[in-house]
């Protein structure tokens, strides 16, 4: 048999992420995690996010012992491991060595997009909230392992095309794209994590993805935008290396 191919997901908080794993979750040789590194990255920080408590006793808060897990045999016996992962989790003293093991893609949104339905769930937010600098630094890394740039996805790429774009991504991966991609059945997961009555709900109405509202770039308050000015020219950067 042919080794796994592990997926790092690597995405900033309100994205399509978890309609991106509904999307892996719904191929038949694909198993999911969601998130593996929540409990570790808010018992780390002491930040107060929806639900925290039962995060941080959902999983281990040892990176470690996390990273064991995601590097470890596959869970199922499956062919595709596919991990979401939010870029903020990965703190600056998480070891990164064994990052080697994953084959990483990169999800991204207007900052300025993810920031007005962020403050929907909660008010508080920084730039490192958003998880872009942390993503640019676990770009870079696999850009220079690789010698080439891997692959981006734009989310509004992916609801206007989903197929089109799934295609890419999957050949990207060097896996062969399946048409169950495309659609799932409504409702909630045992792979969600414990999170997901607070952040889930769209998604969780959802049978795939959902055609683009036209979206006008929202007028946000002062220390939003400041944040959104300080974010784009990280996202700027990453599109330009977009499927």
């Amino acid at each position: 048999m042919s080794a796994p191919v592990r997926i790092a997901m690597w995405s900033g908080p309100r994205n399509i992420s978890t309609a991106m794993m509904r999307s892996f979750e719904n191929r038949a040789d694909t198993v999911v995690v969601d998130e593996p590194l929540y409990a570790t990255y808010l018992a780390a920080t002491g930040i107060d996010h929806p639900g925290r408590e039962e995060v941080l006793v959902s999983q281990s808060t040892d990176w470690r012992q996390i990273v064991e897990t995601l590097t470890g045999p596959v869970p199922d016996g499956a062919s595709v491991f596919y991990q979401k992962h939010m870029c903020h989790h990965m703190l600056p003293d998480m070891g990164r060595d064994w990052l080697e093991a994953l084959d990483h893609a990169f999800l991204i949104r207007d900052p300025r997009l993810m920031l007005a339905s962020y403050v929907k769930t909660r008010e508080e937010v920084t730039l490192t909230d958003l998880g872009l600098e942390a993503q640019l630094e676990i770009f870079e890394r696999e850009a220079d392992k690789l010698g080439k740039a891997p692959p981006v996805i734009e989310s509004a790429d992916v609801l206007r095309n989903p197929e089109g774009k799934l295609r890419k991504l999957c050949a990207a991966l060097r896996i062969l794209f399946d048409d169950a991609m495309l659609s799932w059945p409504a409702g909630r997961r045992d792979s969600d994590g414990v999170w997901a009555p607070y952040w889930y709900r769209n998604v969780e109405a959802s049978t795939g993805f959902m055609a683009p509202k036209k979206e006008e770039t929202p007028v946000l308050a002062p220390h939003l935008a400041r944040i959104a000015d300080a974010a784009m020219p990280i996202y700027e950067t990453l599109s330009r290396y977009r499927l």
